[in-house]
């Protein structure tokens, strides 16, 4: 999943992003207002981290933008303990989330899949799937019943491929998934990780549309 995070202090700045990167997602960070109106121009996120107190305006402005043209793209609110009415005025706007800082990571992490699953119309974590048992709040995959483990990219493909089951995912769509702006992006990265995902969920799972992309059967 690629993730727009907007947050102008440095420090937890670089704490989310990284922590998001971990979790095997893409994170494009900005710090204003401004750069985040213009990079949901042009890119399209899976789900979005609004801090509202930007140094040239208020977050609220990016969600309503967002919201009047139906995008609908999960949002969660960044906020300070004690900014009750920004809290009620931006789930009112159609936020999906809030957090108030300071808040723990792993709750982040919590909050991020719960949305998304709402967003993605599936009420729980746990997905059964032609022979895969898969726990995406837990990272836990088993296929025919075997237990096997996948790497922080591995899972962000395969989640990506889990959005549409059975539909095709671009190989743009797994670039986005997988890189941020600013990374090094190789020409068979999306092969690599598909033909990985293949060797260990089984070669037939995952099929290749030719032109298209990808889909997970």
């Amino acid at each position: 999943m690629r993730v727009l995070l907007v947050e102008d202090d440095p420090v937890l700045g670089e704490a989310l992003r990284d922590h998001v990167r971990a979790a095997g997602h893409a994170a494009d960070w900005f710090k204003t207002l401004a750069d985040a109106m213009a990079v949901v121009q042009t890119t399209v996120y899976g789900l979005i981290l609004l801090d509202l107190r930007l140094p040239d305006g208020h977050g609220l402005t990016l969600l309503r933008a967002l919201r009047s043209r139906n995008d609908a793209v999960p949002i969660i609110i960044l906020t300070a303990h004690d900014q009750v009415s920004d809290r009620i005025e931006g789930l009112n706007s159609g936020a999906d989330d809030y957090l108030v800082k300071p808040f723990n990571l792993d709750e982040l992490s919590a909050r991020m899949l719960a949305v998304s699953r709402r967003y993605e119309g599936r009420p729980s974590s746990r997905i059964q799937l032609n022979g895969l048992e898969i726990d995406q709040s837990l990272k836990s995959l088993t296929v025919d019943g075997r237990t096997v483990g996948l790497s922080a990219r591995e899972w962000a493909v395969l989640e990506k491929l889990l959005e549409r089951p059975g539909g095709v995912v671009s190989k743009a769509q797994l670039h986005d998934t997988l890189y941020a702006f600013g990374a090094e992006i190789e020409s068979n990265t999306v092969e690599v990780y598909i033909s990985r995902l293949r060797k260990k969920i089984g070669p037939d799972r995952i099929e290749t549309v030719r032109s298209l992309g990808y889909s997970l059967r």
